[in-house]
């Protein structure tokens, strides 16, 4: 990803206020909001695919010109992370939210459940690249592998909670974990909104195999 450019610093550490003088004249540039560059190219993975994401496509979403877009988003594989950064992050904060919220280690998993299936849904068109790592820029891969662990992290300690709890048959937590997520992720592959399935019809199944100790009560 671009580095991000600091503020010009007076000898105090603060910032120092650039002299009217020394900006360039003319129009002045355009400032590019990271989260619409991010919905820009999900919109364009879920027009056409991985194909479709471009910067000069990403460039036209977002009204700017692509030299605009170029001096903050110089790469394809900047725009996968950017979206990747934002999409994980979310998806991680969810799930961090619902486990904390939870009464117990059933209403935790089921929790956890439901939001993946509905992210696996919601980011079908680029969710096999994400837990790929597939053309991401390296430093993104290497955020990504620590996602990745974390995300696992959390999931594997509700897992063996509602083992402990006599909610799922007791065995090894990991390889349970890593099933289950399996699971919840490839729902993003047979995904068909023509099908007209909705998240919660998914995960009322995903939640009904996991054994009678869940509860498949929405909120």
């Amino acid at each position: 990803m671009p580095a991000r450019k600091e503020a010009a610093r007076s000898g105090n550490g603060r910032a120092a206020t650039l002299p009217a003088q020394t900006r360039p004249r003319g129009r002045p540039r355009k400032e590019i909001d990271l989260d619409a560059v991010a919905d820009a190219a999900a919109a364009l993975f879920a027009e056409g695919g991985y194909d479709a994401v471009s910067i000069e496509a990403t460039a036209e979403k977002l009204s700017v010109s692509r030299a605009t877009l170029y001096r903050t988003v110089p790469t394809k594989e900047d725009l996968l992370g950017i979206l990747f950064e934002r999409s994980t992050s979310e998806l991680y904060g969810t799930a961090q939210g619902v486990v904390a919220e939870a009464a117990d280690p059933a209403e935790a998993l089921s929790g956890l459940i439901r939001v993946h299936v509905e992210a696996a849904i919601r980011m079908r068109r680029y969710m096999a690249v994400f837990f790929g790592g597939a053309g991401l820029p390296p430093d993104v891969f290497a955020g990504w592998q620590r996602w990745s662990r974390d995300y696992e992290k959390l999931w594997q300690k509700v897992v063996r909670q509602a083992m402990e709890a006599g909610v799922l048959a007791a065995g090894d937590a990991k390889v349970a974990t890593r099933l289950i997520l399996g699971m919840v992720i490839w729902v993003s592959r047979w995904y068909r909104p023509s099908e007209r399935l909705t998240a919660d019809e998914i995960a009322d199944v995903a939640i009904h195999l996991m054994g009678k100790g869940l509860p498949t009560v929405r909120h």
